[in-house]
């Protein structure tokens, strides 16, 4: 198989997976197709080198791009006021909806730290190596980040967990 057919094959796979991350680091649908498709041009011209498993290599480049693009630009954040409120009669949706406004209103350090902790269910040394960071520091952020949610979204509390 060529490595231009692998590439695609991988890209069919695993693109809905890198969005769904991309959505939760970002908050934003648009900036997260961005940023998959940044990730995903930075593989492709890497791919001969990429060796095991490429999912890890992607996913880093979205971690990092994330970050860098937020020091860049400070995008300024948005509330959930313009969203459409018909859709969220469903108990599932407020509490996604709560979630994600509240995710928002983390820094992105934050956010970042708590998708990897437990979206993508890595752990504390497997995220600090991915964000290039110590082991102190995702413990003390995810401390921080969780503390933060538990005051922006006080009705996640059973969601988070109590703080001890």
């Amino acid at each position: 198989m060529s490595g231009e057919t692998e590439f695609r094959d991988f890209v069919a796979a695993r693109s809905a997976a890198l969005s769904r991350t991309a959505y939760l680091l970002t908050g934003d649908a648009q900036l997260a197709e961005d940023l998959v498709q940044t990730a995903l041009l930075e593989t492709a011209r890497a791919w001969h080198r990429i060796r095991g498993h490429p999912e890890a290599y992607v996913r880093r480049i979205l971690y990092t791009r994330n970050i860098s693009w937020w020091r860049r630009r400070r995008f300024r954040e948005t509330s959930l006021e313009g969203h459409d409120a018909a859709a969220a009669h469903d108990t599932d949706t407020d509490l996604r909806l709560t979630l994600e406004d509240a995710l928002r209103r983390l820094t992105v350090k934050q956010r970042t730290v708590l998708v990897l902790r437990y979206f993508e269910d890595l752990t504390e040394v497997q995220t600090a190596e991915q964000l290039g960071i110590g082991v102190g520091t995702v413990k003390s952020m995810t401390r921080q980040a969780l503390g933060r949610l538990r005051v922006l979204a006080p009705e996640l509390a059973e969601l988070i967990g109590s703080d001890t």
